[in-house]
């Protein structure tokens, strides 16, 4: 996984986002997040609140979003909580961007199940459209980052684009999607392989009904 790095405070920095404040829409939708939790427990909505101020902040910039300092102390103002807390949170996830980010947040998994599926190929086809590991494009299109597993073993290799997930993909699958999405096409979300359209066996159907006669060794299909 890349490096993460944490954007420095600035005086540039809080005079762009020390005003920081919900939107009349967020301003309900967070006293919403709040009310879901019991008296005294309000703290424990840091998660989905830092994430509804990182979609305010991607909703200015016309990116995924991220978290100035300065918004993170917000958070922790509305939450009465330390501000080390909230930047304790969005430090360790990596759902959470404490640096600027490009319009397109590219996750690539390179966990084993990705890795043997392929992953090397498409973080291949990345580099060859310019994009480079912790780093955004010059045109600020795209920011590409090496993740742990997402939960997508069963269609590896998968990558995560802002909040859509490609998967059962190739390096060619990987340069389409990226000149769709700089182009301002909505490329097709889910598996990329053709006839599947969850996570049911690339194949034929099986089921433990069927090997009740056959003690077949798949061994040879590893």
């Amino acid at each position: 996984m890349a490096d993460r790095f944490i954007e420095p405070d600035s005086p540039e920095l809080r005079a762009r986002w020390g005003g920081f404040e919900w939107t009349a829409e967020n301003a309900e939708k967070a006293k919403q997040i709040v009310a879901r939790y019991p008296a005294g427990r309000q703290r424990s909505a840091v998660m989905p609140l830092l994430d509804l101020a990182q979609r305010q902040v991607g909703a200015e910039l016309n990116t995924q979003g991220w978290l100035p300092i300065p918004v993170m102390e917000y958070i922790a103002k509305y939450l009465d909580m330390p501000v080390i807390r909230v930047v304790e949170v969005a430090t360790f996830y990596t759902m959470y961007n404490i640096a600027p980010i490009g319009r397109f947040h590219v996750q690539v998994c390179g966990t084993t199940p990705c890795m043997l599926r392929g992953s090397d190929d498409i973080l291949a086809a990345c580099k060859g459209k310019g994009l480079k590991k912790g780093h955004t494009t010059a045109d600020g299109m795209f920011t590409l980052t090496e993740v742990e597993c997402m939960g997508n073993c069963a269609s590896a290799p998968m990558v995560q684009i802002n909040d859509d997930n490609y998967e059962d993909l190739t390096a060619a699958d990987m340069e389409r999607i990226l000149d769709e999405l700089a182009a301002g096409k909505q490329p097709k979300t889910g598996t990329q392989l053709p006839g599947r359209y969850t996570v049911e066996p690339a194949g034929a159907l099986s089921n433990l009904t069927a090997m009740v006669d056959a003690n077949h060794d798949y061994r040879g299909e590893w």
